[in-house]
């Protein structure tokens, strides 16, 4: 009986103390709201409070590509609470039973990155997405490297400045312009030096008439036309030029008379000598040149006259008598490159022509060895009415 009822009291205080410890652990659990009951059924626990979260470790997503991963928590010991005084120890199995409960919330909680302690101040992470075209900025930039730089960009070219105060425009004047006093056109030139023509031959035989010109007329207007020229002009009061203008020609006519036809076509300026017995038969061309004239005869006769002249000592003319040979109307030297105007050969390279030069400047030159005529309108008939076969004939 003794044994009996010691069982009984044993297991009577077994039963006392098991409903004790299930009260305590029921109040444990109301105390402690993060564990659920025994008797309900697990669902997705609440999120654990910020200390839980700290005191657990818990799993942290990798970060993202570029951003600044946050620090891992500290690890931290989860003891169990330690059980009051004077009450039985809790058994192991609901010991381990609610360590895993906590941990299950804790993972529960933890699929999203949690926040550490002292790293509340850190951006989230950021997600890579699309990059998105940039917005043009309502305020354009100071500088021209704000604007965003391609591989394909040009370099934009700087504004132009404005003009500065300094090269601006003068503003038009309002004065009008004082007008200049007008000057009279000078008179219009009629002949100058490198004329030719019949004028230019009446010229110098008006010039002639008042002595301003000691020379045959030529009709060419050269150098000692011009001199002529000038010294009238300067003895009238005129503008000396050298060229006959308007006004001189008119001072001219009014102090002259027409010229005569002797007066214009002379026969030499020079008396003609008296011909060579070789000039007094047949058609010849009778040069002399103590006289400096050439006689074109016909049958002892005198045809026309003209003044001429001879080469230099270095290129003299040869005397002797021979035959035209080739008439060239407008021969050019081959070789001084000079013009010989009605060429009429008698000797190798020696001929009869007309001489600009000769024309200009008179006697103070010399030819080549050429019998030079400065009358072109005379050497021109003659031309004409030489021919082949006639004789040339030059002496002293």
């Amino acid at each position: 009986m003794a044994d009996t009822n010691s069982g009984r009291g044993t297991g009577r205080a077994a039963g006392t103390g098991g409903t004790r410890a299930a009260k305590a652990n029921g109040r444990a659990r109301r105390a402690r709201p993060g564990l659920p009951s025994a008797r309900t059924p697990l669902q997705a626990p609440a999120p654990a409070p910020a200390s839980a979260r700290a005191s657990v470790p818990v799993p942290v997503r990798a970060p993202a590509r570029g951003s600044v991963p946050p620090p891992a928590p500290a690890r931290a010991s989860v003891r169990a609470p330690a059980p009051a005084a004077g009450r039985e120890a809790r058994p192991q199995g609901r010991r381990v039973t609610a360590v895993s409960l906590v941990a299950l919330a804790a993972l529960a909680t933890g699929c999203e990155p949690g926040t550490a302690e002292g790293a509340q101040d850190a951006p989230p992470p950021v997600r890579a997405t699309r990059a998105a075209a940039p917005t043009a900025s309502p305020t354009p930039s100071s500088s021209p490297s704000a604007a965003p730089a391609t591989e394909d960009a040009k370099p934009r070219s700087a504004p132009p400045s404005a003009p500065s105060a300094s090269t601006a425009a003068p503003a038009p004047s309002t004065a009008r312009p004082v007008p200049e006093p007008s000057t009279p056109p000078p008179p219009r030139v009629l002949m100058r030096i490198g004329s030719e023509s019949d004028r230019v031959r009446e010229l110098q035989a008006r010039l002639r008439q008042i002595g301003h010109f000691g020379r045959t007329p030529t009709g060419y207007y050269g150098t000692v036309t011009a001199d002529a020229v000038r010294s009238f002009q300067a003895k009238r009061k005129l503008a000396v030029t050298g060229s006959t203008d308007a006004v001189t020609w008119q001072r001219l006519l009014a102090m002259t008379r027409v010229p005569t036809a002797d007066e214009l076509d002379p026969p030499t300026e020079r008396p003609v000598a008296a011909p060579d017995e070789r000039c007094l038969t047949g058609r010849v061309l009778c040069i002399s040149k103590k006289s400096r004239t050439l006689a074109w005869m016909i049958d002892g006769r005198v045809v026309s006259a003209m003044d001429v002249r001879f080469g230099s000592e270095y290129t003299p003319t040869r005397e002797g008598v021979f035959p035209v040979f080739w008439k060239s109307r407008d021969h050019v030297s081959t070789l001084y490159d000079t013009p010989m105007p009605y060429a009429l050969f008698f000797s190798g390279g020696q001929a009869v022509h007309y001489s600009a030069d000769f024309a200009a400047n008179g006697y103070g030159g010399a030819s080549h060895g050429c019998v030079n005529v400065r009358d072109k309108k005379k050497v021109a008939a003659l031309f004409d009415q030489v021919k082949n076969g006639d004789k040339v004939v030059v002496y002293w």
